[in-house]
């Protein structure tokens, strides 16, 4: 059996030291042997960014998309080999901008597979602009005077679009954040799992103690039901989205892989592709 260093390969992070997303990567791999994959079971498949460079650190199978594509090429990879455990992953820009459309028609789409979110509120890669989690009056290089903008909220929007996992953790609690994504990764249908992650370099506002002091953990919260949708909702309204553990679960809802009608249990990646001459000759004559 896969131990976590079995997903470690010999590609060092050029992350900033401090950076949120080393633990995100730690607890990937932790979560990947702790569910009992092999590094050929798993797909790793990212966008771009900081974020987007985690597919290159795992040893598993990759894929480094392009900026907000990270989940049309892990839904493709997914249907193409239903044996893999498919995770997408990328950053807050990359997930909740320019590709907020593929997250929302994947998560009411329900495909079986999840989705990391590394959430540091800021660009990054491209030197500390503003960012759609970025609050209204932050300051940044695309926004001196202040932004006039307000930041989305992912929580809910995810949960009024029909979600069915929805989590947030922190990157400094590696306990909480792995025993998440085991869940999701369990979990038969769209995972969404956010994740706040420090931008050390460039984020002087939303930093590890401001976190410490401001996030809510909902095991602390008396009586939460994360089978509550509407206890879910109103929960993240009350403590502003910045809350941590599982918000929502449904678990009757059913994949998009079990709805699929005549979808093989033979993955296609793994099918019989070659046809006859005369079958191809047929094909082609309707379109003659």
């Amino acid at each position: 059996m896969a131990t976590f260093k079995d997903f470690r390969n010999d590609v060092k992070p050029n992350w900033c030291p401090g950076c949120g997303d080393f633990s995100v990567q730690a607890a990937l791999q932790r979560a990947a042997a702790n569910v009992g994959l092999e590094p050929e079971n798993l797909a790793v498949i990212s966008g771009i960014g900081c974020s987007g460079r985690i597919s290159g650190y795992i040893h598993s199978y990759g894929f480094h998309g392009i900026h907000g594509r990270a989940l049309p090429i892990a839904q493709g990879v997914k249907m193409a080999n239903r044996d893999l455990t498919v995770i997408a992953s990328g950053g807050d820009g990359d997930g909740f901008a320019i590709g907020m459309a593929h997250t929302v028609h994947a998560i009411r789409r329900n495909i079986d597979i999840t989705y990391i979110v590394m959430d540091n509120q800021i660009y990054g890669l491209t030197k500390g602009q503003t960012s759609p989690r970025s609050a209204a009056g932050f300051k940044t290089k695309s926004t001196p005077a202040g932004s006039i903008e307000q930041a989305i909220s992912p929580m809910e929007l995810a949960l009024t679009a029909g979600a069915t996992f929805v989590a947030q953790s922190f990157s400094t609690d590696l306990k909480d954040l792995t025993a998440l994504i085991e869940a999701g990764i369990k979990h038969k249908g769209f995972s969404l799992i956010n994740v706040f992650s420090p931008c050390v370099t460039y984020n002087k506002v939303n930093t590890y103690d401001w976190f410490k002091e401001n996030l809510t953990k909902l095991s602390d919260v008396e009586g939460y039901d994360p089978h509550n949708r509407e206890m879910a909702m109103q929960t993240l309204m009350k403590y502003n989205g910045l809350v941590t553990g599982l918000i929502y679960q449904n678990t009757e809802q059913k994949s998009y892989q079990e709805l699929v009608h005549g979808y093989s249990e033979t993955p296609l990646s793994k099918a019989d592709l070659k046809l006859d001459q005369s079958y191809f000759d047929k094909l082609v004559a309707e379109f003659m």
